[in-house]
């Protein structure tokens, strides 16, 4: 017999995350991709490695910084080991990094701010300040779906 929408039976797990648990987890994954991809972002730049290298920096900072932001909270409060904390996170936080980085250095490079030639132009600061919020729309329904496929563990 197939139940009605809202009305499924998860033995002990919610129908489906709450929006605000979905935005919560997006937000997180969003604040370590953010710094990630400022910082590698500015240094490919400052050093004038092109469009296609500074975006593989970004995407490279913006892993490290996601995955270390999923990570270290997670081994402190299960007292889990790096292998057993990525063993929980892997899949869902590539995933939701994945989405964020396609968008977020999509809007960028679209304003322009991966071709500006330094980091003191306002062009580059406005490309990483519109990326943050469409990296987060973009991610959220997918985050969203993540966390009711329990593919993604809450933060």
């Amino acid at each position: 017999m197939e139940h009605a929408r809202g009305d499924h039976d998860h033995k002990g797990h919610q129908d489906h995350p709450p929006l605000k648990a979905s935005a919560h987890a997006t937000l997180h994954c969003l604040i370590g991709c953010f710094i990630g991809e400022a910082i590698g972002v500015g240094l490919g730049v400052w050093f004038g490695l092109g469009v296609v290298l500074t975006i593989a920096t970004g995407v490279v900072f913006a892993y490290i910084f996601g995955f270390a932001l999923a990570l270290v909270p997670l081994m402190r409060s299960m007292n889990l080991s790096l292998a057993g904390a990525m063993r929980v996170v892997w899949l869902g936080e590539a995933i939701s990094i994945a989405v964020m980085e396609i968008v977020m250095n999509s809007v960028d490079y679209w304003i322009g701010g991966l071709q500006a030639t330094s980091i003191g132009q306002p062009v580059f600061w406005i490309g990483l300040a519109a990326a943050a919020p469409a990296g987060f729309l973009a991610a959220w329904p997918v985050n969203h779906w993540l966390l009711k496929k329990e593919i993604r563990a809450p933060h």
